[in-house]
């Protein structure tokens, strides 16, 4: 943990990474500050960095959207212009909500949310005639999420 962080920050952002609709009044009571230094506090921690976004998290069951896949994409090219064209080509689709460079033996990995096989295959079909240099792509279905948090563990 940086060491420009002292217990109440962390407590801070153990608590709005749980629950970001917590009230600064709240807050401040929860790691025991009054409300202004609070405030300060979530203030500072925002303008460094240290807070992305408040967001709200959604039931993608309950929008129809059961399915998540993991892809691994390995390709034959590694230059800049191909990977800042196959970014931009990737992070249009909405269908994924995470993507990554990976090192070892997959090049990119991406997780999609779709509502079914089919849905899907119309995503894959889209990915693969929409870049090109791609060697192989490999999806691996989702049978049950075990466990899924957006909070980090800090100290």
């Amino acid at each position: 943990m940086p060491s420009g962080l002292d217990g109440f920050d962390r407590h801070i952002l153990f608590l709005l990474q749980r629950d970001a609709s917590l009230s600064i009044k709240e807050l401040a009571e929860a790691v025991n500050l009054s409300t202004t230094p609070c405030w300060k506090r979530v203030k500072r921690l925002a303008e460094s960095g240290y807070i992305r976004s408040r967001v709200a998290l959604l039931n993608p069951e309950k929008l129809g959207l059961g399915l998540s896949v993991f892809v691994q994409i390995k390709t034959q090219r590694h230059d800049k212009g191909w990977l800042e064209t196959f970014a931009k080509t990737v992070m249009s689709f909405e269908e994924v909500v995470e993507f990554y460079r990976m090192s070892g033996e997959w090049d990119y990995m991406l997780r999609v949310v779709v509502r079914d096989i089919s849905a899907y295959d119309a995503f894959y079909k889209k990915l693969i005639n929409s870049t090109e240099g791609l060697t192989n792509v490999s999806s691996n279905f989702a049978m049950e999420q075990i466990k899924y948090t957006t909070a980090f563990p800090i100290a």
